[in-house]
């Protein structure tokens, strides 16, 4: 009878500890989306009340846009040619070779091109900025401006978030050049297809609204990066190793933000698409 009640409280005391487990997790969501939103309405607060100088602004554009180029711009082309390596095989078997410039650069505009871009510019740009700011919060530079008057949100979030709303944009479309020129030169060149047709295939199949679709997804994966870094690195622990976590957190987050928003971008746009051309357009 002992070793019952024993075992009955074991049970009890495991379900108790996994429910407490559960309700700190969803206070930890609550907290953390509450925090992050208040801080993105800070920022959007500055960002419509004084606008930083112009000179701060084109700093952080170049390195958030300039020197990502050569990231990009591997990126973007080795998209193109793996598309085109893996879909030849299938679509030769179906005798459908000329339609691969169409199923490539429409994959590579509407969906591959704005997410893998800006994954890449989420590692590249939002740890970045997250341990930039992490380290000022660590040696209280930010405690600094505060002191001098200055709003931090004004002067590190604001151009940040504008460099990486204007840039984030151009990049995804040059990602989207180079994967369409990357996925042409396999195709005519090292699988024989017949530049006229993939072209024209293409030209017929991929419509300005898959374009300005993904250009618009591009916005708001701009967006989500900048803000979570920076709040991230506002947030940051102390010491190197809170440096390094908010980095990794940056990232990771980042990534999460960009799966999610593409998902319900992709569900409007579509929607949007077989509202405006009711019946939709076949490959075959």
């Amino acid at each position: 009878m002992a070793n019952s009640n024993n075992s009955m409280s074991i049970s009890n005391k495991q379900k108790t500890t996994f429910i407490h487990e559960i309700g700190r997790l969803t206070i930890f969501v609550v907290e953390a989306f509450g925090d992050i939103t208040l801080f993105t309405l800070e920022m959007f607060r500055w960002l419509f009340t004084r606008i930083p100088r112009s000179s701060i602004i084109f700093s952080t554009m170049y390195h958030v846009g300039v020197l990502s180029l050569p990231v990009v711009i591997i990126t973007g082309g080795f998209i193109g040619m793996v598309l085109a390596v893996q879909t030849y095989d299938q679509f030769s078997m179906m005798h459908m070779e000329t339609r691969l410039g169409a199923v490539i650069n429409v994959s590579l505009v509407k969906e591959l091109g704005p997410v893998l871009a800006a994954t890449m510019l989420a590692g590249r740009i939002g740890s970045s900025m997250a341990a930039e700011l992490g380290t000022m919060r660590v040696t209280e530079q930010i405690d600094a401006l505060k002191a001098l008057g200055a709003n931090p949100i004004q002067h590190l979030v604001v151009p940040r978030f504008l460099a990486c709303l204007f840039m984030v944009p151009l990049l995804t479309a040059i990602a989207d050049l180079t994967g369409v020129l990357g996925g042409w030169f396999i195709g005519s060149f090292i699988m024989g297809i017949d530049s006229f047709h993939y072209w024209f295939h293409s030209e017929y199949y991929v419509t300005a609204y898959d374009v300005l679709g993904g250009l618009l997804k591009s916005i708001f994966f701009g967006s989500a990066i900048a803000l979570i870094a920076c709040h991230r690195g506002f947030n940051c622990g102390a010491g190197a190793e809170g440096v390094g976590k908010a980095a990794t957190e940056s990232f990771v987050l980042s990534f999460i933000a960009i799966l999610t928003i593409d998902f319900f971008l992709t569900f409007i746009i579509n929607t949007g698409y077989y509202i405006i051309w009711p019946s939709p357009v076949s490959l075959m």
